[in-house]
């Protein structure tokens, strides 16, 4: 079976129409079309590669559990960091298919009547930090050149955000903190980025102020987020949205909370927790209810490990237990393994996609994951596998992705999984 990634890498012909009368001899027609033809394809050629020059960019030392601070990044102890230059991405040499409206593909895939939706996954994104550095001197729609190609075949795409978007607030007491600016926002959209998490353990960076300001200007782009909000009511509330003719709940959870203060109440702003799964399991069963898919994005695990901790699988069986059909995870900013779990998939964490890059080569390491559901609660998962340094994160070459997939099978083993040469997510057993 062909891949999405495979399908993205070859070019589509494009038709040339009138410009030519039609009394033009038909020879004559035949011939300046086909120059034509001939002359847009160098183009498209010549522009894809200029596209991938840019110039190298300052990458974080390795020295911390997090990206070390820059700019918008301030760590409570101020260390300093020092920055190595390291070449960008390698991209493979096919070029990208050039963008079309996610509209038009939606239409399209409602016209197939397949009878599915197509959801893509990415994991923790940032703009502060040394991405922000990078984002002021190229642009704030550079980190997504490579990828939103892949997005506008999606339905629905949902990311991290672990960010506060904001210039107000007070910077917490904590080691890393962080803050983006609102002007990040709008090629976050224009990219094809639908809805975010904000369960997480840097969206109150900047306190409530910080919070507040990033649910404004999120709804005034109609990015739909989940996860935090003024009450525990808004926190835990499900966002609805109906796609190929499926309803999809989306519900954020986070185990990751830095302080007592950060965890929404009734009367009080904040994130929805989950160290105790009793309100995210009401909130699953309640969603259920309303829709013909409930997905549970969480935010959970250890830093830099490979595979789930004894907290991650328990809360995940208890949200599929519940009602939930589809789990996918951030926080260790690593991949970490994939289980079926009475036949749900979950994914337990995307890593990073685009954060300040340090010298660990495992949190280079990222992917778009594409689920496919139909209204039966049934989900079909594929990687694309993503290089991420520098933040551009980049489809990895062929040789590359294979790797990547050999290591997430090896990680995944123990819940009989692999991942097979094209990225399709397999139970084995």
């Amino acid at each position: 079976m062909e891949s999405r990634l495979e399908r993205h890498r070859k070019s589509k012909p494009q038709r040339q129409q009138g410009e030519f009368r039609e009394k033009t001899p038909v020879k004559v027609f035949l011939s300046l079309t086909l120059a034509a033809a001939a002359c847009f394809a160098v183009g498209v050629g010549a522009a894809y590669v200029t596209s991938r020059t840019d110039p190298a960019v300052q990458l974080e030392a390795a020295s911390s559990s997090e990206p070390r601070s820059a700019s918008s990044t301030t760590p409570a102890s101020q260390a300093g960091t020092s920055g190595t230059v390291s070449p960008e991405p390698s991209v493979n040499s096919s070029a990208v298919t050039p963008a079309s409206s996610k509209a038009s593909s939606e239409n399209s895939a409602s016209a197939a009547g397949d009878g599915t939706v197509k959801l893509d996954f990415v994991g923790d994104v940032i703009m502060a930090g040394n991405v922000e550095d990078i984002l002021l001197k190229q642009g704030y729609d550079y980190p997504y050149t490579n990828v939103k190609d892949i997005w506008t075949n999606a339905d629905y795409t949902i990311a991290n955000l672990e960010t506060p978007v904001t210039t107000r607030g007070t910077a917490q007491s904590k080691e890393y903190v962080y803050r983006s600016s609102p002007d990040a926002l709008p090629e976050l959209k224009a990219a094809g980025v639908d809805l975010v998490n904000l369960a997480n353990n840097h969206i109150m960076d900047y306190g409530q102020d910080g919070l507040f300001d990033t649910m404004e200007v999120l709804d005034k782009l109609d990015i739909k987020r989940v996860g935090a909000g003024k009450n525990t009511q808004e926190a835990y509330e499900p966002v609805i949205v109906e796609k190929q003719g499926i309803k999809i709940a989306f519900l954020g959870f986070s185990r990751v909370v830095p302080d007592a203060s950060w965890k929404a109440g009734a009367d009080h702003a904040g994130v929805a927790e989950t160290y105790s799964y009793l309100m995210p399991v009401e909130a699953v069963q309640k969603a259920k209810q309303q829709a013909d898919l409930v997905v549970v994005l969480a935010h959970w695990g250890t830093e830099r490990e490979d595979n789930p901790d004894k907290n991650q699988k328990e809360l995940a069986h208890r949200y599929i237990d519940a009602g939930a059909d589809l789990i996918v995870g951030g926080h260790p900013h690593v991949l970490q393994g994939f289980e079926n779990y009475k036949g749900k998939w979950i994914a337990y964490s995307m890593g990073n996609f685009i954060f300040t890059t340090n010298g660990n080569s495992k949190t280079w390491d990222s992917g778009i994951l594409e689920a496919s559901c139909s209204k039966d609660q049934q989900c079909d998962i594929q990687l694309v596998p993503i290089l991420t340094k520098g933040a551009l994160p980049t489809p990895m070459n062929a040789e590359d992705g294979s790797k990547l997939f050999e290591r997430l099978t090896k990680i995944s083993k123990a819940f009989n999984v692999k991942v097979d040469e094209q990225g399709h997510i397999l139970q084995t057993k």
